[in-house]
C-alpha cells in the first residue's frame, strides 16, 4: 500500500497513523455512529473502506474520529473558505477619493472621470473633493459646477449620495454605484 503524505497546515487534522489515542468513537462514512473501537480496529475499518480515519474532536471523551476521504474533505473546506472570502470582499465596498480643482483642465478631468467610472463598476464608493486656495474661496460656485459636471458625466454608473457641500476650504460630494436592476 502506498502512503500519501499531506503537507500540514494550521487547519489540518490528524489522520490515520498520526492518531495516538487508545480508543476512539468512530463515525462511519455516511454519518452513522459505529461505536467505541480500539485505534487499530478503527484504522482497519477505514482501510477496508479505502478511506482515511480523521480525528475530528481530539478533546472528546473518547476522541471522535470519522471515516472519510480526507483529500476531498480538505478540497471542499478550502472551496467554502474561498467563497466566503469572495462574499466578504463584495460586501466591503471601498471608498476612493478623487481630488479635483476648480480650474481643472479638460484632459485631467477626463482621466479622473475614467478612473472613477472604473472603480464605480467594481462597486466602490467615490468621494470627490475640491480644496480652494487663496482667492478661489471667492468663487466656490466654480468648484460646485465642476463637481456637478463630474456627477452628471458619471450618472450612467453612479448616483449622488451626498450633494456638494462646503466645509471650510474643502467642498465634497459622494457618489455611489447604481444598483443593477
Amino acid at each position: 500500500m502506498e502512503v500519501l503524505i499531506i503537507a500540514k497546515d494550521k487547519n489540518s487534522l490528524m489522520i490515520n497513523d498520526e492518531i495516538r489515542a487508545k480508543e476512539v468513537l468512530v463515525i462511519g462514512p455516511n454519518g452513522e455512529q459505529v461505536g467505541i473501537k480500539s485505534i487499530s480496529d478503527a484504522r482497519t475499518l477505514a482501510n477496508y473502506a479505502n478511506l482515511d480515519l480523521v480525528l475530528m474532536n481530539p478533546n472528546g471523551n473518547p476522541p471522535v474520529c470519522k471515516v472519510m476521504d480526507y483529500n476531498k474533505y480538505r478540497y471542499e473546506r478550502q472551496k467554502k473558505e474561498k467563497d466566503a472570502l469572495k462574499k466578504q470582499r463584495a460586501s466591503q465596498a471601498e471608498l476612493k477619493e478623487f481630488r479635483l480643482s476648480p480650474v481643472i483642465d479638460v484632459g485631467d478631468f477626463e482621466t479622473k472621470l475614467r478612473n472613477a467610472i472604473k472603480y464605480l463598476k467594481k462597486g466602490d464608493k467615490i468621494k470627490l473633493s475640491i480644496r480652494f486656495k487663496g482667492r478661489q474661496m471667492a468663487h466656490t460656485e466654480l468648484g460646485k459646477e465642476v463637481l456637478e459636471r463630474f456627477a452628471e458625466r458619471a450618472s450612467e454608473f453612479a448616483e449622488v449620495a451626498e450633494s456638494a457641500k462646503l466645509d471650510g476650504r474643502n467642498m465634497t460630494m459622494m457618489l455611489v454605484p447604481k444598483k443593477d436592476k
